[in-house]
């Protein structure tokens, strides 16, 4: 990776692209952003749209510009936000979209190595876990290097419902949702503490209205996404901010923890699946997959995830 200059390439500007686009602006996140998609004018427009605004902004100096995949070939990351997304009034699981973007995620992946092997690449399109394993296995792409945000998106959410119900800043809120971004993550309530305060003893040091019923707040982590989708037309927003933060931890090689997906190695007996375990993320990548201790119900949980995804896997040619 440079360190005079950042590059960062986005693949995809629909509605995430675009949003990821404006938020890396807003963030300073890189001297450089290209912008590549199949529509070539999409690609043009949306970098012209955000340049006009840079001279308002921190780096008026920015190179905001559209080209091909010849752009990757000096890019320090690569966000990748292409292929169709769910939308409302579709069945409400990001699964289904897998048969279309594996394909698009051939497409795209046969594109980018023909110029990079050393770019970071953090995958966006859904269904998430399906295409990160399908960049992460069918190309030869060094695995440190490529991964998807993952249950990050959830994270936050989580992070924000439990600061809102006990009146504390999100970011004291510590621990992760795991396993599949989708319907089968769930919260690692033995990890979330606030303040070092462990979930089980929330309700000793807080007073909220009522006790939290804990049952409820996976599902409710998960029905969000879905009450954006239907409300707004997309979501958007939220998961563009998590990839440029995640991006961030990149340029500064921050080694900073976040759930992201990786394929699996035989933690926790679960091998030749993409899924979320809390990774150090720094310049080189996935530095390390921490396979943090969990409670065993939280084990099968994440078993289940994983057997989820195996069965789209395989329904897609992928085991």
């Amino acid at each position: 990776m440079s360190t005079t200059k950042t590059k960062l390439a986005i693949v995809g500007v629909g509605n995430v692209g675009s949003a990821v686009l404006n938020t890396a602006l807003s963030l300073n996140l890189a001297a450089e952003i290209a912008v590549i998609d199949i529509k070539e004018n999409k690609a043009l427009g949306e970098a012209l749209d955000s340049l006009h605004g840079a001279p308002f902004s921190l780096s008026p100096n920015i190179d905001v510009h559209a080209g091909g995949y010849e752009e990757c070939r000096d890019a320090d990351v690569i966000i990748i936000a292409a292929g169709p997304s769910i939308l409302p009034g579709e069945p409400g699981d990001r699964l289904s979209l897998a048969g279309k973007n594996v394909q698009v995620m051939k497409e795209v992946m046969t594109s980018i190595t023909q110029y990079t092997r050393e770019a970071i690449i953090i995958m966006i399109t859904n269904p998430l876990d399906i295409t990160t394993y399908c960049a992460a296995n069918c190309f030869d792409y060094p695995k440190n290097k490529l991964f998807g945000t993952g249950t990050s998106l959830e994270t936050a959410r989580l992070k924000q419902l439990l600061g809102s119900y006990y009146k504390v800043n999100p970011q004291d809120v510590q621990g992760f949702m795991l396993g599949e971004h989708g319907n089968s993550a769930f919260p690692a309530w033995s990890l979330i503490s606030i303040a070092g305060i462990p979930s089980d003893q929330f309700e000793d040091y807080f007073t909220p209205e009522k006790p939290l019923d804990r049952a409820s707040v996976g599902p409710s982590v998960i029905n969000v996404a879905y009450d954006v989708l239907n409300n707004k037309g997309c979501t958007n927003y939220g998961i563009a901010m998590v990839a440029c933060r995640i991006a961030r931890a990149v340029f500064y090689d921050e080694h900073s923890i976040f759930p992201v997906s990786t394929t699996l190695e035989g933690e926790y007996g679960i091998s030749g699946v993409s899924l979320s375990l809390p990774c150090r993320i720094g310049r080189a990548g996935v530095e390390t997959r921490l396979a943090v201790p969990l409670h065993s119900e939280e084990i099968a949980k994440l078993k289940q995830s994983a057997a989820n995804l195996t069965n789209v896997l395989q329904s897609v040619g992928l085991k």
